[in-house]
């Protein structure tokens, strides 16, 4: 991004409304970014933010309050970095509460990796370089690499992360004070109070005083959160997607909700996602006995439902291609369906059941009810948590009636995992992901593509389907001007399923 120096009440660096600023591999032109403010388009929530020089404020692109001359306008990639240069954050439009900066998407695998780290807790009691050995590079090569993304170190992401978490807990909620400082991952109550002032400019008392809405109503014992997402938002397609591929007694999906048995510190409850078309977001109610890790559940809804997706940036690369054009204007707002548990999703692919709709669930049912922890909860048809890599490690799965390769795919890889010889974060590159998932026993390509896409999180991952009329190798072939969007491509193509007698390969 680049900055001029210009004079401001706090000296220092900004990026003017002149300089293009970066969101992956796509330059926003100041031009489209004028036009999104002053459109107020959603689309662009969270892709760039707009600092004022005069007042000291940085607000989202849809900010209902006016907007600075463009003289005095500084854009920046992500809230951090806006921070960073001593701007706040609005108290209209509430910037912390955004679907999230997708600057980093398509760039940098080892970026995306150390950021899901980040907000899963990973620097609230470990340091950069800890966090640097886990996606395995040098800790000053992982400063560099935030600093060329991102604009701000590691440190200073997670701080902020950490802010944003803890006043929409504030704003959203009727949590004790002592509660959110221990939620949003604070050592002590005096650090959240100075972190909350020094960044909001108000402490967290005068906040949720000032808060705007009163918090979503819940049940007792249960806790509420809005997540914003950038439009458009393909729901149905999702559930769609999610409902085939439910695993019995831990999930149950319908066209309203996704349901699930979790486990968070120790303690087992139930999540309940819903959709809020008309607010832009998703209502998750979390159901657990403490929430201690509430920070770490709340990241994993959103890797679920891929939040930080950018849905005009993707559909801008992938639309390039005429084959596939008409499947982005079918289903608009498509998402990669993550999951919440890496081992999981791993188990249900080698039962058989990946990208094509083969009905693995009596297989999956049976290893819940055998080797899963049974629970008590308040939705019926919810009974077990997923059996961990240590139940499978080296269990009997005969019996079960699952086929020898596959119980003993799903042997080596608890293994795998047991022994750290696989970790669904640690490889730098997409490459790398494949080619350590591909040493387990009987983890082919396709396998390895499917597992990287929604355990790993990569966009670029592309596991393929029988139900397409090409070869694999033509297929490949053809998806090498889709990256580093594969896996969106590859949910297009199979949402599609009935389009493909139509789809020529070689056109």
């Amino acid at each position: 991004m680049q900055t001029n120096t210009v004079s401001t009440p706090f000296s220092v660096p900004v990026a003017r409304v002149g300089a293009p600023i970066v969101t992956g591999d796509v330059e926003l032109e100041p031009d489209i970014c004028w036009q999104a403010m002053h459109s107020r388009d959603r689309r662009f929530d969270g892709r760039f933010y707009v600092a004022a020089v005069t007042t000291g404020i940085y607000c989202r692109p849809i900010c209902p309050v006016p907007f600075a001359k463009p003289n005095n306008i500084a854009l920046f990639p992500c809230a951090a970095a806006a921070e960073a240069a001593g701007y706040r954050p609005c108290r209209r439009c509430h910037p912390e509460s955004s679907p999230g900066t997708p600057a980093w998407q398509g760039t940098s695998a080892v970026v995306s990796r150390a950021l899901r780290l980040i907000w899963e807790g990973a620097l609230d009691s470990n340091s950069v370089d800890e966090l640097a050995e886990r996606v395995g590079i040098g800790s000053r090569q992982l400063r560099r690499l935030f600093i060329q993304h991102l604009g701000v170190p590691p440190i200073k992401i997670a701080s902020t992360h950490r802010v944003h978490f803890a006043r929409n807990l504030i704003e959203q909620t009727d949590m004790s004070m002592a509660e959110i400082s221990l939620n949003a991952g604070f050592k002590s109550l005096r650090q959240f109070n100075h972190a909350v002032l020094t960044i909001a400019g108000q402490s967290p008392t005068d906040l949720r005083r000032l808060r705007e809405t009163s918090a979503v109503s819940s049940r007792r014992g249960e806790f509420v959160m809005r997540l914003l997402y950038r439009p458009p938002f393909n729901w149905p397609a999702l559930v769609a997607f999610l409902k085939p591929r439910a695993t019995p007694g831990v999930e149950l999906v319908d066209d309203n909700s996704y349901q699930r048995t979790v486990e968070s510190d120790g303690g087992a409850g139930v999540i309940d996602v819903r959709h809020d078309q008309e607010n832009a977001c998703l209502v998750v109610r979390i159901a657990l006995p403490k929430y201690r890790g509430l920070l770490r559940v709340v990241e994993r809804v959103r890797r679920v439902f891929d939040l930080a997706a950018d849905p005009l940036q993707i559909a801008s690369h992938l639309s390039r291609d005429p084959r596939l054009k008409p499947l982005l204007d079918a289903q608009s707002g498509l998402r990669v369906p993550g999951v919440w548990d890496g081992f999981e999703v791993a188990v249900r692919a080698a039962l058989g059941q990946r990208l094509t709709v083969v009905d693995s669930n009596a297989a999956a049912g049976k290893l819940v009810r055998n080797f899963g922890r049974p629970i008590e909860t308040s939705v019926d048809g919810l009974t077990h948590l997923f059996p961990r890599p240590e139940d499978l490690a080296n269990a009997d799965l005969a019996p079960l009636g699952i086929a020898k390769t596959s119980a003993a795919s799903i042997n080596a890889l608890a293994r795998a995992l047991c022994t750290k010889e696989f970790t669904f974060e640690s490889s730098r590159t997409l490459q790398e992901t494949i080619s350590r998932l591909r040493a387990i026993e009987g983890v082919g390509e396709e396998m390895a593509h499917y597992i990287a896409m929604r355990a790993c999180g990569e966009p670029d991952a592309f596991p393929w389907t029988d139900e397409i009329p090409t070869s694999p190798d033509q297929l490949r072939s053809l998806a090498e001007e889709w990256r580093p969007w594969r896996a969106y491509a590859a949910m297009h193509l199979w949402f599609a399923t009935e389009g493909f007698a139509n789809y020529d390969a070689h056109s």
